[in-house]
């Protein structure tokens, strides 16, 4: 089975695919293998004028970001999708908030690895050539941003933003800690005990009369994705002729579609894992290894070429 992110959203981006994906298209996309040849992939990247690369939790990893995903992917006794519910949250907004706290403090000490380098430098080196570079993203830590990337879509939220469950406003907040009852806490260890933060005590909105109960502004399991960057990141599919997907084990919906979608209307897509995944063979080029390694000299300049 696999994890759904969005059950609405999921739909109406699953029916898009399936009126792309006809039995032809299905059949030539399912036959093709990928092919690990760098200097074919070079070519094609040195003719495309929109580059889309989608990237997961694999990138981050690579900067020692921990994933929650698979065996030993736990903080405390929790797996992931045991706390990025909104279940969990209205259960014990406390446990819920020492979890985001304990990423949140971990991510303060970490930096862009060379493949977020890479993207960010290739989107700069290419936007002088009025070619675009464009990052759709699952993860929620900014290190795109943070290497220098612009044209980035979060998908998934941030980290370091909040949201208030009563007047829903969204704001950027890079405090540490996010409120001083959180101070200290969140170790992940097995033997960590709840400290049971009382609820007025837990991150509190600061819009004048308010007060309300902040969450982190991320997309928890069960929730739908914001239909606003849905639709950008469609119209940003439905143009590019290079796509790229980096660092994803394909399972999450709907960013699992997209990559496999672009390919069925005829888009190059390169695959950079450290495995494949479900989706592989439906990719033009995989390249396997740690994505700091492979992508920088696969997004590096071509001879080809001419830069002002």
């Amino acid at each position: 089975m696999f994890i759904t992110v969005l059950q609405v959203s999921t739909r109406r981006v699953l029916y898009h695919s399936c009126c792309k994906l006809t039995k032809k298209s299905k059949h030539l996309v399912q036959m093709a293998r990928p092919s690990s040849d760098m200097a074919a992939f070079r070519e094609i990247f040195a003719k495309a004028k929109h580059i889309a690369i989608l990237t997961g939790a694999g990138v981050s990893a690579e900067s020692g970001v921990p994933t929650f995903r698979g065996a030993g992917g736990f903080w405390r006794k929790w797996q992931a999708q045991d706390l990025a519910a909104p279940e969990a949250f209205s259960r014990n907004p406390s446990r819920v908030w020492e979890f985001y706290h304990y990423r949140r403090e971990v991510m303060l000490t970490k930096n862009p690895n060379p493949a977020h380098l890479a993207i960010a430098e290739c989107e700069a080196r290419l936007s002088k050539q009025g070619r675009t570079v464009v990052v759709i993203t699952q993860n929620i830590d900014e290190l795109h941003t943070r290497a220098g990337s612009k044209n980035v879509f979060e998908i998934h939220g941030s980290l370091f933003k909040t949201r208030c469950i009563n007047c829903g406003n969204v704001k950027e907040n890079y405090r540490s800690p996010i409120c001083p009852a959180l101070e200290g806490r969140g170790a992940p260890d097995p033997d960590a005990v709840d400290v049971q933060i009382p609820v007025e005590h837990l991150p509190r909105c600061e819009e004048k009369g308010c007060n309300g109960l902040l969450r982190p502004n991320v997309v928890w399991f069960g929730e739908t994705l914001d239909s606003d960057i849905l639709s950008q990141v469609e119209k940003q599919l439905d143009v590019c002729d290079l796509c790229l997907v980096v660092g994803t084990s394909s399972i999450v919906y709907p960013a699992a579609l997209f990559a496999p979608q672009a390919a069925a209307r005829g888009v190059p897509v390169a695959e950079f894992n450290m495995g494949t995944t479900t989706a592989t063979d439906s990719f033009k080029f995989h390249f396997q290894g740690p994505c700091g390694q492979t992508l920088p000299p696969a997004l590096a300049r071509h001879e080809s070429e001419i830069i002002s």
